[in-house]
């Protein structure tokens, strides 16, 4: 269901203009947030800001109204103290799938430019504009379905210049936060909502959102969400399972973390979801956990995640079901080693609506690439439901090289299918501020339908963040 997105073709334009003339600042995001089998990440050194720009305007007026202040001296203050993010990421992505007879070759680069005024009166705005080009011809590889190359594995990057925020925001101290317009939502590990960060183009919302912490340890979220602008972009030729969603969803979040040993989250999230391809994404998930970690010495700490999560049918579905999720993970890190294991299940219920037959717990907002491995086979559950033993291992070698290996064993949790195995590893580097990157290799090996084949995919990328 394609929508007229003209005027978010200015407002990326807009973005690119105020990104040239404003303030620049440091932006550092630790890479893998999300994802089942992650220990613990390196430190992130905090944000930087840069001076201000040639613009600034002086601190005071004399002789002038409120009013004239205002218009004259505090709006373009937020403007020429407000602050500059450019990132590029250069990626190749390579994929051999054994049902298929051509491979993908994928270079695709990713630029991203955006700018956040300076707070006025608690008052922010932020505009930001994304740009992912392919590098040579785009027939060599399947663009998530757009470009008519199904002979070859899914790359989804398809090349795109789209909008990629627009909000107005308010907060006030540590108290109350809040956003209207179209903005990134990660929400705990991005299991049910995040922002699928490891694609070129993210996954960004239309929303409205608010956080509020009446005491100092606890967190109340609601979001409400009009429109998913996800991973695939709107771009001509998508298959219909790939548009972006229409939506009439409720994110609602609680969390308290005032024991030092863990945090105790609940959530429903509600969502009643459609595109093209129908309305049966839409599932409310009702759901907690509690995670956290211990020290056991100076040296050596354990942490833990323990998580339930109950799903049925909503809004417009046609299906008719329920399911159950359920998670538990434990790990010991002993610098510079990490290493330690979880059970994932996405259960299957019986459907008793349209199409009957069994139906698998669904996450569709969720940051898919971080969970049930990377060569992204699973990223709708199967109708019988998915069981994901997994383990990992992580050591830093010298001069600060983290290399992370990662084995996943799947199951169906309804009957007895035996879904295969895959084994991962990747491997970063940081160099200074601003740059980091990325060698990461997947194998997967399918033993039964509904993925009884093999893939293999390798990427390497260099990255830039400002």
């Amino acid at each position: 269901m394609k929508k007229n997105l003209s005027y978010k073709k200015h407002l990326t334009g807009g973005a690119l203009v105020l990104a040239a003339t404003a303030s620049v600042f440091a932006q550092q995001q630790p890479f893998m947030q999300a994802g089942t089998a992650q220990p613990p990440l390196l430190p992130v050194t905090a944000k930087a800001a840069a001076g201000s720009g040639t613009n600034v305007v002086a601190s005071a007026m004399t002789g002038t109204n409120a009013v004239e202040d205002f218009l004259g001296v505090k709006i373009p203050d937020a403007i020429a103290k407000g602050k500059v993010n450019v990132n590029v990421r250069l990626r190749y992505e390579e994929v051999d799938q054994s049902s298929l007879p051509n491979q993908s070759y994928a270079p695709t680069i990713r630029t991203r430019v955006g700018y956040t005024t300076a707070p006025l009166y608690g008052f922010q705005a932020m505009v930001e504009g994304v740009n992912v080009s392919a590098i040579g011809p785009e027939h060599n590889y399947n663009a998530a379905g757009s470009n008519g190359q199904n002979t070859r594995p899914v790359v989804a990057d398809p090349p795109l210049t789209e909008l990629n925020q627009a909000w107005f925001g308010y907060s006030y101290t540590n108290i109350v936060a809040a956003k209207v317009g179209q903005q990134v939502i990660d929400l705990d590990n991005q299991r049910f909502i995040g922002d699928s960060g490891w694609r070129q183009n993210e996954q960004t919302f239309e929303a409205a959102t608010i956080g509020v912490s009446p005491l100092a340890d606890l967190n109340l979220y609601y979001g409400y969400v009009w429109d998913v602008h996800r991973v695939f972009g709107d771009v001509n030729g998508l298959p219909a399972k790939n548009q972006n969603f229409d939506s009439s969803s409720h994110l609602i979040n609680v969390a308290y973390s005032g024991w030092k040993y863990g945090r105790f989250v609940g959530y429903s999230y509600l969502l009643d979801l459609s595109n093209a391809a129908g309305n049966n994404n839409s599932c409310a998930s009702y759901g907690g956990y509690f995670a956290g970690q211990a020290p056991l010495s100076d040296k050596v700490n354990v942490d833990y995640r323990a998580e339930y999560a109950y799903q049925t049918d909503y809004g417009k579905s046609t299906l008719n079901y329920n399911a159950d999720y359920y998670n538990f993970e434990a790990g010991l890190n002993v610098k510079p080693v990490a290493f330690g294991g979880g059970y994932e299940v996405l259960g299957s219920g019986s459907n008793s609506g349209a199409g009957g037959g069994r139906t698998g717990f669904q996450t569709p907002l969720a940051t898919l690439h971080a969970f049930n491995g990377w060569d992204d086979v699973f990223l709708s559950t199967p109708a019988n439901g998915l069981q994901d033993i997994y383990g990992y291992f992580q050591v830093t070698l010298p001069a600060q090289i983290p290399v992370r290996f990662v084995y996943h064993k799947y199951n169906a949790d309804y009957g007895s299918g035996d879904y295969g195995q895959e084994y991962d590893v990747v491997a970063s580097k940081k160099f200074g501020k601003y740059w980091n990157v990325l060698v990461k290799y997947a194998c997967y090996n399918g033993q039964a339908a509904p993925a009884a084949y093999t893939v293999n995919k390798f990427w390497a990328q260099v990255e830039f963040n400002f």
